[in-house]
């Protein structure tokens, strides 16, 4: 739907509610807001709802920009004023403590690399506001999430793909939400560019229409993730740093100021960049070299979430993305176990880290993903 300055209008009385209720998941964001907006102008019944995910009076966090600030609560309550709609919180910090944060400071622990996007949306965002949805007598729960959903038919279950703005998709952080909740989950922004959902923030007066973008790991808003892991008892062991041939090139103060390819950092000789290889928190040891040696073509991937039932047991051709911001990567997987698969790239793929998750395709379309298990 284009929508200019002069063309938004918010639905009359008569109009309001004509399509039925939909709860929308209100982050205080733009895109979440311009996702209730657009709903109140097709004439739905829009219900706003809010997840306090983690206590962030005191810190950074408190000042906006974050889905978990106070700040940001706030202005989600704001936006539902302004459109005239209800809106909700839903306490969920000590089941985002113990099912995010805690796993996030563990897997630093042990030299691993977490996404904890992706175990948000598992655990957190989906379970608790489709409930929330349904208990309000909602038909659908609607997101400001960058993906697409085609809802299921025939017996058969709805399908996520890729949104059509590439750089914002999101889809990579969805595979390890239940397929069965997508039956009743709607993205209406899968189709649209952010400079779109900008324009339409704008021209719906959207009190955040300006907010930026959060670029860093919610409950992590000044980015230090070493001092928050320090702070929150997962420091890894001290060591030495070595290169591919063992020659030790110094000290460091701790395996989890550490992640595979990270350069920042990482002492060099001669003048050669070096980037981090491999992290072994049992010893304390950080093996770094040059960047050709990040090159992997097969990896071990955990915690498989196949959506189309058991995994194959011969191999089938997909695309694999193991980093939210990297290309996705023809390759071929097949099953180990029952929840273990072995990918096996075309081309040899860098960067692999242990912790990530590796998320698979066909074209656009989200087949299922896991976690890249250690070597």
């Amino acid at each position: 739907m284009k929508t200019s300055m002069n063309t938004f209008m918010t639905p009359s009385s008569s109009q309001a509610g004509s399509k039925g209720r939909i709860a929308v998941a209100m982050s205080g964001g733009v895109d979440s807001s311009t996702v209730a907006a657009l709903l109140c102008q097709e004439g739905w019944d829009v219900v706003g709802v809010t997840l306090k995910l983690y206590n962030a009076k005191g810190t950074a966090a408190s000042m906006g920009g974050r889905c978990c600030g106070p700040r940001d609560i706030e202005d989600a309550r704001i936006t539902a004023a302004h459109l005239g709609i209800p809106h909700y919180v839903l306490d969920e910090t000590r089941a985002f403590s113990e099912g995010v944060i805690d796993g996030f400071v563990e897997a630093h622990k042990h030299g691993l690399t977490p996404n904890p996007c992706v175990r948000c949306n598992e655990r957190l965002k989906f379970g608790p506001l489709v409930d929330f949805a349904r208990s309000i007598g909602a038909e659908a729960l609607a997101t400001g999430h960058y993906a697409r959903v085609s809802p299921g038919h025939d017996g058969q279950r709805a399908r996520v793909f890729r949104a059509r703005d590439r750089e914002k998709d999101q889809s990579y952080f969805l595979f390890g939400v239940d397929p069965s909740l997508f039956d009743q989950v709607r993205f209406p922004l899968g189709d649209k560019t952010k400079d779109e959902v900008r324009a339409i923030a704008a021209a719906a007066g959207l009190p955040n229409a300006d907010k930026p973008d959060s670029q860093q790991i919610c409950f992590i808003p000044d980015g230090d993730h070493r001092a928050f892991v320090e702070t929150h008892g997962g420091a890894g062991p001290t060591g030495e740093v070595v290169d591919e041939k063992g020659k030790v090139l110094g000290q460091h103060g701790g395996t989890h100021g550490f992640t595979v390819g990270q350069r920042k950092g990482v002492p060099g000789v001669d003048g050669t960049r070096r980037f981090v290889l491999r992290i072994d928190a049992s010893s304390g040891q950080v093996v770094v070299g040059p960047r050709s040696l990040l090159e992997r073509t097969d990896l071990r991937v955990s915690e498989m979430r196949w959506w189309d039932g058991p995994l194959p047991r011969d191999a089938v051709r997909c695309d694999v993305q193991i980093r939210h911001h990297a290309p996705a990567q023809a390759a071929s997987l097949w099953s180990e176990s029952e929840d273990a698969a072995v990918v096996r790239f075309d081309v040899p793929a860098s960067g692999v880290a242990a912790g990530q998750a590796a998320v698979i395709y066909r074209d656009d379309e989200l087949l299922g993903g896991g976690f890249i298990a250690a070597n």
